[in-house]
């Protein structure tokens, strides 16, 4: 054993020189340590255009003359509060609230306006963003001003965060520009983030930063894991004894109606869709201590034991208290699309339930406990679309054949790279559309550097058709809740997230390692410069270092 140690501590310094000098990496064991000291020809733009051309000219802004503008030709104008607020804020972005260094004489021309041009005829000012969204954009750094041209106010949002990426300050902390053409759009539709507000509490302040922080990494799905076995934070209104009984507090530890509404325009502004989960039959042991006869009695021989398990799907009661409590929902969250869950339900305690016995022979499903999970998915499926929405399920209600619309998206979490590359052939195979989180659960920590092994892994890489292929929609980084809380999220998420996010917005080939590693560290002090405590890649500083909220 000291033996081994003792190598340990000779190869890495080794390594560690062979790297500085020599460019390379070094892997010692599952640890791989990476640095290039030379800046990327990108600057830090993060995650990628899909095509971008920078040139040498150099432009100077000053924060008394340059401003964000419509365009004469926009068809959004100051009455579009999405843009406007956008505007104001990426001002701040862009030179900071204290007095910024002017322009200096005889130094590159002046840049005074940033148009920005919404050229459809809905730029989509008052909706929600949606699936179909579209967050293609151009932008034209030249003189006499920048163009910043798009569709919709989606891409708008999108190119406004590009610009930012590129303003940088001179030798002397002018706020300069090099002449740039961007031409730019999503790989996938869905880029998603999850956080787990059961497991622990995450107070509402907490969610709007992880949330402005997404919109500065392209993200554009807020999956908000609500509830939980361990506590049911939502304050419904319907049943207001949920939260009451299952959360951690009922007046601290509790989302009220106002809160969720302010967590969505939040989020609405930066052009991400809140994507709620209400996760049954399983995961509700928060939701019986408010909601009697939900759960079902477990048995111990002939007798109760005194504890509960998944939902009972054997009484239409259950089924009257679901389409009451998504009728609810569907009108709180207004997103096209409710996740329903449906993952690790343990059939112990409906194995050892008399009654559930006595209704699985009556159903014909003999000991095969599936069918009765598939039994109960299919009615609540059937609930939702007759609220008019889609849904999102946990890959085993796929598993398990649970009978499902045809617009049905699938979520992929389980597996090695192995297993969830057949999980993706699968569900594909059967004409489902289908997000990907397996590679990307955050809460998973290793030592060194494992935003690598994030970046590295592709949604697409599996074996399967094109046709196949288009079905992948995107996917999702999810951080679980058991280990964190408000006090670890932030610098947890923070660059690993954003790791994920480039492999889902950029193109397909946009893969050099050491390249992503330069901007993904400059992205990295940029957003501790903007007051984000995302943790460091590797040995390094930042010129703004992070000093507290």
């Amino acid at each position: 054993m000291f033996a081994v140690l003792r190598w340990a501590v000779l190869f890495l310094p080794l390594c560690l020189g062979v790297r500085l000098f020599h460019n390379l990496y070094c892997e010692t064991g599952e640890v791989e340590i990476r640095r290039n000291p030379e800046p990327s020809k990108y600057g830090s733009l993060w995650p990628l255009p899909q095509k971008v051309q920078l040139s040498a000219g150099l432009f100077q802004m000053s924060s008394a003359s340059f401003a964000i503008v419509d365009a004469k030709q926009s068809s959004a104008g100051s009455d579009c509060n999405i843009l406007q607020d956008a505007y104001r804020r990426y001002y701040e972005y862009v030179f900071g609230r204290g007095v910024q260094r002017d322009t200096r004489r005889g130094g590159p021309p002046v840049l005074t306006q940033l148009q920005v041009w919404i050229s459809s005829p809905d730029p989509q000012c008052d909706s929600y963003p949606t699936i179909s969204s579209d967050e293609s954009y151009e932008l034209f750094v030249s003189l006499p001003n920048v163009v910043l041209k798009a569709p919709q106010i989606w891409g708008a949002l999108r190119g406004l965060e590009t610009f930012s990426q590129l303003v940088h300050e001179d030798e002397y902390g002018v706020k300069c520009v090099n002449e740039t053409i961007v031409t730019d759009f999503p790989r996938f539709a869905y880029r998603g983030l999850l956080l787990d507000t059961s497991r622990h509490f995450l107070p509402v302040n907490d969610i709007l930063h992880t949330l402005e922080t997404m919109a500065m990494n392209k993200f554009n799905v807020f999956h908000w894991h609500i509830v939980d076995d361990p506590s049911f934070p939502y304050m419904s209104k319907t049943f207001p004894e949920l939260s009451r009984k299952g959360a951690f507090h009922p007046y601290t530890h509790v989302y009220t109606y106002d809160e969720v509404k302010m967590v969505i325009e939040f989020a609405r502004r930066r052009g991400i869709r809140v994507l709620p989960e209400f996760d049954t039959p399983g995961h509700t042991m928060s939701w019986g201590k408010g909601q009697p006869d939900l759960l079902t009695p477990c048995y111990s021989g002939a007798e109760p034991s005194g504890t509960f398990g998944p939902v009972n799907p054997i009484l239409n009661s259950t089924y009257d208290f679901m389409a009451k409590l998504f009728t609810e929902i569907s009108t709180v969250f207004p997103d096209a699309y409710i996740h329903l869950g449906g993952d690790e339900v343990d059939f112990t305690c409906w194995k050892s339930n008399p009654d559930i016995q006595k209704f699985m022979e009556k159903q014909g499903f003999g000991d095969d406990y599936s069918k009765l999970e598939s039994y109960y998915i299919q009615r609540l499926l059937d609930i939702v679309s007759s609220l008019k929405k889609g849904y999102l399920i946990w890959q085993e209600v796929f598993d398990n054949g649970v009978k499902m619309k045809q617009d049905t998206i699938v979520h992929v979490w389980k597996g090695n790279p192995e297993k969830y590359k057949n999980e993706l052939e699968n569900v594909t195979a059967a004409s489902y559309k289908v997000i990907l989180s397996s590679p990307w659960y955050l809460n998973r920590i290793s030592t060194g550097q494992d935003w690598l092994a994030h970046y590295k892994a592709d949604p697409l890489d599996f074996h399967g058709t094109e046709q196949q292929k288009k079905l992948v929609i995107g996917g999702e980084a999810c951080m679980w809740g058991e280990y964190v809380d408000n006090t670890n999220l932030t610098p947890r998420l923070w660059p690993r997230a954003s790791a994920v996010a480039e492999r889902l917005w950029s193109a397909q080939n946009v893969t050099d390692l050491d390249d992503a590693f330069n901007r993904l560290s400059a992205h990295r002090c940029r957003m501790v410069g903007r007051g984000i405590a995302a943790q460091p890649l590797f040995t390094s500083y930042c010129p703004k270092e992070y000093w507290g909220a």
